[in-house]
């Protein structure tokens, strides 16, 4: 049975899309089958994988609103172990239409619950916000990751996403976890930078990954050619970034046996 990670940060701008693409991408590359689903009306995550939004005749909106069966609705990737489950800008509306609905907050769960034995990880991305969707990624979600960006506002709503994750664990789903925090968009040539680390690990200690990603112009540019930054420029600091968070999650949850000299690969290409 698959683990099912969100990737969930009601911010926009804090590498939440790219993380999700490149971790699906990392735990793909390393031979793990993965199910990548796009939460996210803007589609963002289903062309940076290759696929034209504009193509999806059935995305999530259809397997949640409308009940039709995900494995009808996956698509294959160019890259092998990697599935996606698309979006469409028809999902802007899903949340009106669910209101109504009762357990409109486990819609999701339901869907995902149907494939979820054919995968080893399903990654969701969420929308910037803290709606009825996010709310049903995080009820059926294992674990959340958080993405938060080495600026100065970096800590500011995260109290209120916290918030949110609690109300999910105590009314809707007990077994969800905070798989960690991950720091975004560091440039160590910035005190600031390195200052926000600082105050991260200071507040949330464990629960920050010890990975962290660079900022790097390689990851802006991989989505337009539709691939994930390892296949895009595995020598760029991204793709070294998101090879390290994905075999740190494979760590944390027992499923590698990497030394812990294995554990962190040396950055030697700023690019």
């Amino acid at each position: 049975m698959g683990k099912v990670i969100s990737i969930a940060n009601q911010k926009g701008g804090v590498g939440k899309t790219t993380t999700a693409i490149n971790l699906a991408g990392g735990f793909a590359i390393l031979e793990h089958k993965t199910l990548l689903i796009d939460a996210d009306p803007q589609a963002n995550a289903t062309s940076g994988v290759g696929i034209e939004p504009k193509s999806v005749k059935t995305s999530i909106y259809e397997c949640i609103i409308d009940n039709v069966d995900p494995e009808k609705t996956i698509v294959n990737t160019n890259t092998p172990y990697l599935d996606l489950l698309p979006a469409h800008i028809d999902l802007v509306g899903a949340e009106i239409e669910m209101i109504n609905l009762p357990n409109r907050e486990k819609m999701m769960r339901k869907v995902i619950n149907k494939v979820k034995d054919d995968y080893d990880f399903i990654v969701i991305d969420c929308s910037p916000s803290l709606g009825l969707i996010t709310v049903n990624a995080l009820t059926a979600s294992d674990s959340v990751i958080i993405p938060v960006q080495c600026e100065y506002f970096a800590l500011e709503g995260l109290g209120k996403l916290l918030n949110t994750i609690k109300i999910v664990q105590s009314r809707l789903n007990q077994e969800l976890d905070i798989e960690g925090i991950l720091l975004t968009m560091f440039d160590q040539r910035l005190r600031l930078g390195k200052q926000v680390v600082e105050e991260v690990k200071t507040h949330f200690q464990q629960m920050v990954f010890d990975t962290i990603i660079h900022r790097n112009t390689k990851l802006g540019e991989a989505p337009s050619f539709g691939e994930n930054i390892i296949e895009f420029d595995a020598s760029s600091s991204g793709a070294i970034n998101y090879l390290n968070l994905a075999r740190e999650i494979l760590q944390k949850n027992g499923m590698t046996r990497i030394s812990d000299e294995e554990k962190q690969i040396d950055i030697v290409n700023e690019n």
